[in-house]
């Protein structure tokens, strides 16, 4: 696997239409991707003092957080407009090599700061809500 450049990770939101066309999120300097996983342990007393987990079991999940400078752009009021009402809306991570991770994500937290002379920059958490596709 090829060392791949963090600037080209990049969050896109769609525009709402069906099939949904994406906008990138402009502005971000970090892009953080978890796939959480929940075990479910089926250890008896027949596994000799090894813990047994079901595969394809228990609940998963994708999380996103990601950094960077307000710019104003359509994305990111798209965005603002999300976390204020509580919309869940396809989203998009896509990664240098051209791999693709769809799905529909909730804006779990919006910061906003600005120093006295200084860019205004924002943090976002988006949570998973349904099956996120590879492609």
């Amino acid at each position: 696997m090829a060392i791949e450049n963090g600037s080209a990770f990049l969050l896109k939101i769609g525009d709402g239409e069906t099939p949904a066309a994406y906008r990138t999120v402009a502005g971000l300097r970090t892009t953080q991707l978890s796939v959480n996983g929940e075990a479910v342990n089926v250890t008896t007393k027949d596994s000799g003092g090894w813990r047994e987990l079901l595969s394809g079991a228990g609940v998963r999940s994708v999380s996103v957080s990601a950094a960077g400078i307000f710019t104003g752009s359509d994305a990111e009021i798209r965005l603002r407009g999300h976390a204020l009402s509580g919309a869940i809306d396809d989203y998009e991570l896509s990664f240098e090599s051209g791999e693709r991770l769809r799905g529909r994500f909730l804006v779990t937290r919006l910061d906003y700061a600005g120093d006295y002379n200084g860019e205004r920059n924002y943090t976002l958490n988006l949570e998973s809500s349904g099956a996120v596709a590879s492609l």
